[in-house]
């Protein structure tokens, strides 16, 4: 194989790993971006599961008191 055979296949490997690597930050970067949306979307989910108890628990208390008020009249 000659000299400049041989370095064509350097630059071209070369430019190879470059593509690879910037690939890979921008996976990386991506990645991490959907870690932080998944976080958010857990800590989403907490809060709105806390509210519909919430919620729940109001309604029931309004119902026995609406019950009570039936059966006092």
């Amino acid at each position: 194989m000659k000299p400049l055979d041989i370095i064509a296949e350097l630059h071209a490997l070369s430019a190879r790993i470059e593509t690879l690597t910037e690939h890979c930050q921008r996976l990386s970067s991506e990645n991490q971006s959907l870690r932080n949306q998944q976080e958010q979307l857990v800590n989403e989910r907490a809060q709105l599961l806390t509210k519909n108890e919430q919620a729940r628990m109001r309604v029931e208390a309004m119902i026995s008191r609406l019950k009570s008020l039936e059966q006092n009249t």
